[in-house]
């Protein structure tokens, strides 16, 4: 029977000579550029996993990546946590083409907000940048943008029920970036400082003062069902995102409700590795 096509490649005896110890393993093509950097616990038993991976549809991207690899480097670490932090650097420093979560920052976004001229504005965005100069205070990054996302519709939705959106002719000077949104409220300025409580995960008051002002409103009680969906969504999203995020810069000493899109996996990683979404990036 002929050999695996990994030991061809990497030699008969590159796995079973390997310890059993915690390590990052870097995927290489014949110009020594890397393809996909991963981390395990046990380097053995992972890159074992890489040998004798199967036609089944769960092992195709290691067999793309033993086909495809012309070296395998490994870099043994004193901890799993120690080999997580390094896994994070190299991809965010590095972009291997096979690493697609945790690579690239535009997948963590943040929510500002600001009260200017008795206008409440609400954004959202991965570029902060693109927003200076209007005052906003920023919260998060997230790492769902997903979640973030449906939160942030929900709370423009219920903030829209309360008071008056301005439309687009109307707030004008407000920056138009694509895959941001920035919305201008009038009339709900009094709602702001729970709502960045909320946001700051440290209270989530906003939640009922929201849901006893909006018993007043006619069109909200039609709409009960609509309505209770998007407070149970901000409910979850500030137990499974905000609030996270709070106990994890107080763990670091640091104050606010904002971490940037470079730091957040490894301040996770550091101060709160049971908490974070798993696995941080893409493992074959």
């Amino acid at each position: 029977m002929g050999l695996k096509r990994f030991d061809r490649k990497f030699g008969a005896e590159f796995v079973r000579e390997l310890p059993a110890s915690p390590a990052v393993y870097l995927f290489k093509d014949e110009d020594g550029t890397v393809l996909y950097a991963g981390k395990a616990k046990n380097i053995r038993r992972r890159l074992q996993g890489y040998r004798n991976a199967t036609r089944r549809k769960a092992h195709r991207k290691m067999r793309s990546l033993v086909r495809e690899a012309s070296s395998v480097e490994v870099r043994l670490q004193p901890s799993e946590r120690d080999a997580l932090l390094v896994e994070n650097e190299l991809i965010r420093s590095l972009r291997p083409q096979y690493n697609v979560d945790g690579a690239y920052s535009f997948l963590y976004p943040a929510i500002g907000t600001a009260v200017r001229e008795r206008r409440s504005l609400l954004c959202f965005t991965t570029r902060i940048d693109a927003f200076a100069g209007l005052g906003l205070r920023w919260h998060g990054t997230f790492r769902s943008r997903p979640r973030a996302r449906e939160a942030f519709e929900a709370l423009v939705s219920l903030l829209g029920r309360l008071g008056h959106a301005e439309t687009r002719s109307r707030a004008r000077e407000l920056p138009r970036v694509r895959g941001s949104r920035i919305v201008a409220l009038r009339r709900v300025e009094g709602l702001m400082p729970s709502l960045e409580r909320f946001l700051a995960g440290e209270s989530t008051s906003v939640l009922q003062e929201l849901s006893g002002r909006l018993l007043d409103k006619p069109d909200a009680r039609a709409d009960a069902a609509q309505v209770g969906e998007d407070l149970r969504l901000l409910e979850a999203f500030f137990h499974g995102d905000t609030r996270k995020l709070r106990n994890v810069l107080r763990a670091a000493g640091r104050r606010g409700s904002y971490v940037s899109q470079d730091e957040r996996d490894a301040l996770f990683i550091a101060y709160a590795p049971h908490e974070e979404e798993t696995p941080l990036h893409d493992s074959p």
